[in-house]
């Protein structure tokens, strides 16, 4: 039987949760959330502070700094706690309360960002803050998820070969986009190693990622108010764009099959049905989404219906979050199904433009201390 010695080595690669009685639709969940952090946001805080270590830019007694809405700060705090460093995550007035006590309860400095930048958000403002605590303390290190490659070589390097090994005729594959780490690590993968695999990016509405225009989120995980200097949209087939009530649904949809999954699962999920029904209502294809998060840390958010109706009314609260793909015609009249033979190739659109010198990005790449 498998024996760990730190909690970052636990981890459930394995696990996808077949989905087609919530959807109508052959769509498996690879389910990150079965470690210590509770998100995939493990991968990614260990890869980076390996990498940082590797490199010499992070030595003992230094305090490891970041900006996170939730998931990537718990991560870090495991990460540190284990690892003998100090952690201070800059967070904003979105974080849930169950994230901000999970980082303190490893001995993380949680520091609450509560007014936006006018221009670029709270995500701004957070950047703001970071910088200024790293030119205030020469032993703090800021890992800067935004630009680090260790956010995406992680997934590269593990999530998306798992995936190609359970599913080898693999058609689509949805990720979300937040810092867009997982999103580059597998987009990028599959690229090399199995380019016919379609790559669907799921953001969420108010997101600048993929030239949206940026607007007020309440759900953290997915989403951006700066354009992450990592996310490269020339190796991204598609894009899907959903709007919070339809994360609310998606996520309570799942949760009356008695799966308690995450906000960020739940618009990726409301994203590949979405995507689904438009270029493949057939349903006829192998289709995996990434699920980032378990359910947990949004009981006083996504699952309480007060917040619900406060955040968005009460039309989120109501209605099928997934329309059924339509049914076969019978044998009795109409047209007879395609046969799967002569279908089109899965949709490769054109990504948006891509812009390495976009100021608007966090950057630069390096994963050296400021």
């Amino acid at each position: 039987m498998p024996v760990i010695t730190t909690p970052q080595e636990f981890d459930v690669d394995d696990l996808f949760v077949d989905v087609r009685r919530v959807t109508g639709y052959p769509l498996y969940l690879k389910c990150e959330g079965f470690n210590f952090a509770g998100s995939v946001k493990l991968r990614a805080a260990n890869e980076m502070v390996e990498s940082a270590e590797r490199a010499g830019a992070l030595r003992p007694g230094m305090t490891i700094v970041e900006s996170s809405s939730g998931n990537l700060g718990v991560a870090l705090s495991l990460v540190a706690v284990s690892r003998g460093y100090r952690f201070v995550c800059v967070t904003d007035s979105r974080c849930t309360q169950a994230s901000r006590r999970l980082m303190q309860r490893f001995g993380a400095d949680v520091r609450v960002v509560s007014r936006p930048h006018p221009e670029r958000g709270l995500l701004g403002a957070r950047l703001d803050l970071v910088r200024r605590l790293c030119e205030e303390h020469d032993d703090f290190h800021w890992l800067n998820q935004y630009a680090n490659n260790g956010n995406w070589t992680a997934h590269y390097q593990s999530t998306a070969p798992q995936i190609a090994k359970a599913f080898p005729d693999l058609d689509i594959l949805f990720v979300g986009a937040g810092t867009t780490g997982t999103l580059m690590g597998c987009a990028r993968y599959f690229r090399e190693h199995h380019p016919a695999v379609t790559i669907v990016a799921v953001d969420a509405v108010g997101s600048v990622n993929f030239g949206g225009e940026p607007s007020p989120r309440l759900i953290p995980g997915l989403g951006t108010s700066v354009r992450p200097a990592i996310l490269d949209a020339s190796v991204v087939d598609d894009v899907v764009i959903v709007p919070e009530q339809d994360t609310v649904r998606a996520c309570r949809a799942l949760l009356r099959e008695g799966f308690l999954l995450g906000g960020s699962t739940g618009t990726v999920l409301s994203g590949a049905v979405r995507w689904l029904r438009e270029h493949r209502p057939d349903g006829d294809l192998t289709a995996v989404a990434i699920a980032p998060d378990l359910g947990e840390r949004y009981l006083d958010t996504v699952y309480d219906d007060g917040w619900v109706d406060e955040s968005f009314g009460p039309d989120a609260l109501t209605g099928e979050p997934f329309t059924p793909p339509p049914a076969p015609a019978g044998p009795a009249g109409g047209p007879t199904p395609a046969d799967p033979g002569s279908r089109p190739s899965p949709p490769h659109p054109q990504p948006a433009p891509h812009h390495s010198a976009d100021p608007a990005r966090v950057g630069p790449t390096t994963t050296g201390s400021l």
